[in-house]
């Protein structure tokens, strides 16, 4: 199992800057991939992006340009590092592990971008 703590939310004004943090229980060598998913009200998870041992990060298109995932593999963390935010981001982020063919979850963190 992995167990993912994660933290970094909070309120934002559009335009404004936050960075999330998600620390994993394992090596993340022993992890195929780490990434962030959002929620909003009324609306489905959806992948924000995503970072491979092996391979490039991806994103979603909504967010390409102003999200950046980044990992720390000494400290089993990545981080999602968000500019130029906008109201439409406002939703409850999640960190994911995909860990011997399993989804592993967060608790979530809610972001709300408002002025």
């Amino acid at each position: 199992q992995v167990q993912l703590v994660e933290s970094g939310g909070g309120l934002v004004q559009p335009g404004g800057s936050l960075t999330l943090s998600c620390q994993a229980s394992r090596n993340f060598v022993s992890i195929f991939a780490m990434g962030w998913f959002r929620q909003a009200p009324g609306k489905q998870r959806e992948l924000v992006a995503r970072s491979f041992s092996m391979s490039p990060s991806n994103y979603a298109d909504s967010v390409k340009g102003r999200f950046t995932i980044s990992r720390d593999n000494h400290n089993n963390t990545i981080y999602l590092q968000m500019n130029s935010l906008k109201p439409e981001d406002t939703a409850v982020y999640y960190c994911n592990a995909i860990y011997m063919g399993e989804n592993y979850w967060g608790q979530g963190t809610q972001v709300t971008v408002s002025s």
